[in-house]
């Protein structure tokens, strides 16, 4: 298996960037999320972001929180996240990583997830709700085991704090935009611009824009000032509709737009 940052570079020289696709594990099923993520991989996708299911959502908008719902009262539980990921890198080569909020991490034991996470074949976290300040834990544990870290940055962080971002994220940072709001499309671009330029600026060597991404034309944009583009609701809502089959069809449109103009 590749690394997280491997990749990236590698689909930056062969087309415009790399296609990054996020899906909850457990939703509908285990297996079937499963399969769905596979099916990613199958059609264009490069990098994998798996979610795990928590109770309290705050940072994730009602597609991906319906989902992740409906995966907890199915009974999921942290070492399904653990077993998807073995199941998926047995049958792919692209680098997984796991999405979490830094409590279900705590509450299982820093070192003891960082050590099942690697025994599996996963390729490192993004912590969206854990800043570098605090993860002093999570940063020995990635330096034990090797696994990437990957942490967010917006358009708010000042420039110290992006540097900060930039020195303790392994992989990518993932930069925190809002891509296709009817209505003001001009000024969330050149946020996310302005955001993947700074954040080049304090060192960053792969930025990849996350949040509202949907379409091929919204992939081929974010490539042409970002190394990576990030799609997750959509993805969710072609799970959600029609399965695997609807998710790679999605998927395999979206990569049209990592293809060179």
């Amino acid at each position: 298996m590749r690394t997280v940052g491997e990749v990236i570079a590698r689909r930056n020289r062969e087309a415009a960037g790399a296609l990054i696709g996020y899906l909850p594990v457990g939703f509908p099923t285990l297996d079937e999320s499963v399969e769905a993520a596979v099916a990613l991989v199958e059609n264009g996708v490069d990098v994998l972001e798996l979610g795990l299911p928590y109770s309290d959502p705050v940072m994730d908008g009602p597609v991906i929180q319906a989902a992740t719902q409906q995966a907890l009262q199915n009974g999921f539980r942290i070492a399904d996240g653990f077993e998807a990921v073995r199941r998926i890198t047995e049958r792919t080569d692209a680098p997984v990583l796991i999405m979490t909020y830094w409590n279900p991490v705590v509450q299982y034991g820093v070192d003891r997830f960082a050590d099942e996470l690697a025994a599996a074949g996963g390729a490192g976290l993004i912590t969206p709700d854990l800043i570098p300040d605090e993860g002093a834990d999570w940063l020995a544990a990635t330096e034990r085991t090797g696994l990437d870290r990957v942490f967010l940055a917006a358009p708010t962080s000042t420039d110290a704090r992006l540097v900060k971002t930039v020195e303790a994220s392994r992989g990518f940072v993932y930069a925190v935009s809002t891509m296709g709001i009817t209505g003001a499309r001009s000024d969330v671009d050149r946020a996310a611009r302005t955001l993947v330029s700074r954040l080049h600026d304090a060192g960053a060597e792969a930025a990849c824009v996350g949040v509202g991404i949907s379409t091929a034309a919204q992939v081929a944009e974010v490539l042409e000032y970002a190394e990576g583009a990030i799609v997750g609701s959509a993805l969710v809502a072609a799970v959600a509709e029609g399965g695997a089959e609807a998710a790679g069809r999605l998927a395999a449109e979206l990569a049209r737009g990592t293809r060179p103009q």
